[in-house]
């Protein structure tokens, strides 16, 4: 039985040797109680060759299960080392249809065709070649074809004989999927119902009508959604017609709601591609590149926009002392507002109000916020400040600017939803560096106004 068992600089080391030697059996020995996903993370600590000569000494289901666990970056480089024929006898043969459908996904179309003709099982490959047919962030890219499947015209006991023979391909049995002659999904029967009912029952006649299920080209962020709203350990997924496909089962969605997680956290943090710290220079220098180019340009014209009141703050110097909070306090409304949109609207909870609606609620949000952070200025610069006319002008623009970056903020991510871009883009640089442009001019053409008026 595998336990978790810490990958330490030791082990390593002792399995380093033990492949070095050609020790087949001490290697072996040092792994047997590793889990999957351990072995799986040894990859960050052996070169190619230490980990093509371990892992193909492992069994091949075990063997599946420890590619499966490997990142795409890793899975990538790991096959690349394999022949077509090792990589379908080792590790395909022993999958599921849409692990190994994901797997082959990422080989080049030579790899790929050169795995498919050494799988053994047949029908496993047709399942693959169907399952690569779908767009991979749909509901047809992630569905598995292995699942029990029955015909509503079939008794109790005919099901459990099916049951039988099926359930050897099948990992985790939730549901029987009832079906008509047409392959038309009519409903689900659970094990319980199954015990419960006599032998010679109909399956008709037992089975749950009122299910849920999606169609292959729904979303895989929808079926997520679905899944989480309804509590569903697994969803069955048919065509345009209504006819079973397959189904989806509750670790695949686990991974589409990580990834998505990932991708948003990292597009919020100016970052255009999935990186990781172990990944090459020029591949997180050319992530993380075009967003500090557009910081750049919007620190330019944020300096062209002091540049055009440079005159006032000559004869107002006072004013720049406040300049870096007015930009922060911007960017920080914007970025709190933006982020609550964007998870409302990941999370399906804010679809069904009213732009307008949020717009107002955010508005008196924004009011709030504002005036008591003008408050807390005004009565900083009445004590630290010899000018009125400057404890007035940041107080109004702090007000105004936390106003502006609120509605800002929730604004852009539903413009960005409706036209279809994903809205975490909203989230990161792009609204901080509008916001504090936006900022700075209007914190100077409030400071030229009411300096005009105090002079007057």
């Amino acid at each position: 039985m595998a336990v978790q068992i810490e990958i330490t600089r030791e082990l390593v080391t002792r399995i380093r040797e033990a492949i070095n030697e050609n020790n087949e059996e001490q290697a072996l020995d040092l792994i047997k109680e590793l889990h999957a996903a351990d072995i799986a993370e040894l990859y960050d600590e052996l070169n190619i060759e230490e980990s093509r000569y371990l892992y193909l000494l492992l069994d091949g289901e075990l063997a599946s299960d420890v590619i499966a666990e490997l990142d795409e970056d890793d899975q990538e480089k790991f096959l690349k080392a394999l022949s077509g024929e090792v990589i379908a006898q080792k590790f395909i043969d022993h999958m599921d249809s849409d692990d190994a459908a994901d797997i082959l996904g990422d080989l080049s179309e030579e790899k790929k065709q050169e795995v498919l003709l050494h799988i053994d099982d047949v029908e496993l490959a047709g399942d693959i070649v169907d399952l690569l047919a779908y767009d991979e962030d749909s509901a047809g890219g992630l569905m598995a074809k292995e699942m029990i499947i029955v015909n509503e015209n079939w008794t109790i006991l005919t099901c459990l004989k099916e049951l039988g023979r099926q359930a050897d391909d099948v990992d985790e049995v939730y549901y029987m999927y009832v079906v008509d002659d047409g392959n038309i999904l009519k409903g689900i029967v659970s094990l319980k119902q199954m015990l419960l009912s006599h032998n010679s029952a109909i399956v008709k006649s037992v089975l749950e009508d009122d299910i849920i299920s999606v169609r292959t080209d729904t979303p895989s962020e929808e079926v997520a959604q679905i899944m989480e709203k309804y509590d569903l350990v697994a969803v069955p997924v048919v065509d345009s017609t209504g006819r079973l496909a397959g189904r989806i089962t509750i670790d695949d969605i686990v991974d589409v709601i990580i990834e998505e997680a990932e991708k948003d956290y990292q597009m919020a943090s100016g970052l255009t591609e999935d990186v990781e710290s172990g990944d090459r220079v020029l591949r997180i220098t050319r992530a993380r590149l075009p967003w500090l180019i557009i910081g750049l340009a919007g620190g330019i014209f944020g300096a062209l926009v002091l540049g055009r009141f440079e005159s006032d703050l000559r004869i107002y110097p006072e004013m720049a002392f406040f300049i870096p909070l007015i930009a922060a306090m911007g960017g920080n409304v914007g970025i709190q507002s933006s982020a609550i949109i964007v998870q409302g609207l990941a999370n399906n909870t804010i679809r069904n109000e009213r732009t307008l609606q949020k717009l107002g609620k955010e508005f008196l949000v924004g009011l709030l916020n504002g005036v008591l952070l003008a408050s807390l200025i005004f009565v900083y610069n009445w004590f630290a400040s010899d000018s009125f006319a400057l404890t007035i002008t940041v107080s109004i623009a702090l007000v105004t600017v936390v106003l502006f970056a609120a509605l800002f903020g929730t604004l852009i991510p539903l413009v960005l939803n409706r036209f279809k871009i994903d809205p975490a883009l909203a989230t990161g640089p792009f609204i901080t560096t509008l916001n504090d442009i936006i900022g700075l001019f209007l914190y100077m053409i409030i400071g030229r106004v009411l300096y005009t008026l105090f002079a007057v």
